[in-house]
């Protein structure tokens, strides 16, 4: 494998003693992680964690508290205020709010009645910038993303690739950096798998603080793809009986395993899906 060099800079992500109940019945409590900015010499390149557990654990209101669609019964998301200035060294956090990040649920949901290029430029009604460069950032966009050629379509002649394309670039284009994705490779075949795999890298690749946060039941797409890794599950008590709600039970950082940003799979990374299979299955 080959050793890569990084640094750890400001923290882009924190969650603190996070919980969420729902008619009085917890569904996730004691959420506590923190990701920070991975800077690597000479590339660009943003952060993609993952987040995987068993059905029914809480991944989905975990995501809907991470993009502010969901009040946290306790404790709190923060990412930066970039809005802010910086103040001895440190960029002030502030709150997530419904709109700070990007969420792309499992049906890649889009505007029936807008083509590509009319729900691209909605995306971006909260811009600052003149019509004029909205049109041209959005038809950027649609070049690098392989969209022109359908960029006056409605979603229903889109094909299953063009359809995540387009919901992946119009929450990238309406939410800033963070983005969201609830199982995007569910029910795909192999061709629209690689298809997203390869927004997920245009993603990366096009800022430093983009962060793109997934979950999956594929542990081997996860292993490869992510950079961290975040097991989502029931614990259990002393007596070795499962509570009802679910926690993080353990963080594998790729990056300090040496597995992150390989080009080959291999022994070492599927010893790491072995042992995330064995946490998920005591959970």
């Amino acid at each position: 494998m080959t050793s890569f060099t990084y640094e750890q800079k400001q923290t882009i992500l924190q969650v603190e003693n996070l919980s969420v109940a729902c008619n009085g019945k917890i569904i996730i409590q004691d959420i506590n992680f923190t990701e920070r900015d991975t800077v690597r010499p000479d590339r660009q390149q943003g952060q993609i964690i993952a987040f995987l557990g068993r059905s029914g654990r809480g991944k989905s209101t975990l995501f809907r508290a991470l993009t502010g669609l969901e009040s946290p019964t306790t404790g709190q998301v923060l990412i930066p205020d970039l809005a802010k200035e910086v103040t001895n060294g440190n960029q002030p956090a502030k709150k997530v709010t419904e709109g700070d990040v990007g969420f792309v649920d499992q049906k890649y949901t889009l505007f029936r009645h807008k083509t590509v290029f009319q729900s691209l430029l909605f995306a971006m009604r909260r811009s600052t910038l003149s019509l004029a460069e909205k049109k041209e950032k959005v038809l950027q966009h649609l070049s690098d993303w392989g969209l022109t050629q359908v960029k006056d379509q409605y979603p229903v002649f889109l094909s299953g690739g063009q359809r995540q394309r387009t919901a992946i670039l119009e929450q990238l284009l309406s939410s800033g950096y963070y983005m969201v994705l609830d199982e995007p490779f569910s029910g795909l075949d192999v061709g629209n798998i690689e298809s997203v795999k390869r927004a997920f890298q245009w993603v990366n690749a096009s800022h430093e603080l983009h962060t793109i946060i997934f979950s999956t039941h594929d542990i081997e797409l996860a292993v490869e793809l992510a950079d961290s890794i975040y097991v989502l599950g029931y614990p259990k008590d002393e007596k070795g009986k499962l509570g009802t709600a679910g926690t993080l039970l353990k963080h594998f950082d790729l990056k300090s395993m040496g597995l992150a940003w390989q080009e080959d799979f291999g022994n070492h990374h599927l010893e790491c899906v072995k042992m995330i299979r064995e946490t998920m299955l005591a959970s």
